[in-house]
């Protein structure tokens, strides 16, 4: 079962990045977010309430997954798109559980607590603007 999913949320801690064998072909890879996406709602004061949020993994499955683990850092706010999935497992005492997890098609930076953004040179093979 799955279903689309957005979501804005922070970084809990740093990213995951890991490779599985493909046979001859390139590995595949994955980078994994542990992501709190907040429910914040506003108070008569102007402060902000968090009211319903919740933890879950995202999964990036992408030929750059391995540049992106450099580039996504713990309490990073983070735009998730992509589908909800359910997994089904069983705990150490054989109960049947089942956990939540956010396969992503993108993620987005957004910019608050950034200090800086740098974009690497344009290369000669880069389309015209």
């Amino acid at each position: 079962m799955s279903t689309h999913f957005f979501g804005e949320g922070n970084i809990g801690s740093p990213p995951e990045y890991r490779e599985f064998p493909n046979g001859n072909e390139e590995p595949r890879r994955l980078l994994r977010l542990n992501v709190y996406f907040d429910n914040p709602v506003p108070n008569k004061d102007g402060t902000f309430e968090d009211r319903g949020g919740f933890w879950a993994p995202v999964e990036v499955w992408h030929t750059d997954a391995e540049h992106w683990s450099t580039l996504y850092q713990q309490r990073m706010r983070v735009f998730v798109y992509g589908r909800e999935e359910r997994d089904d497992w069983q705990d150490s005492d054989d109960k049947p559980r089942h956990t939540y997890k956010i396969n992503a098609r993108s993620v987005g930076i957004l910019p608050y607590r950034l200090d800086a953004v740098t974009m690497k040179p344009k290369s000669d093979s880069a389309p015209a603007d």
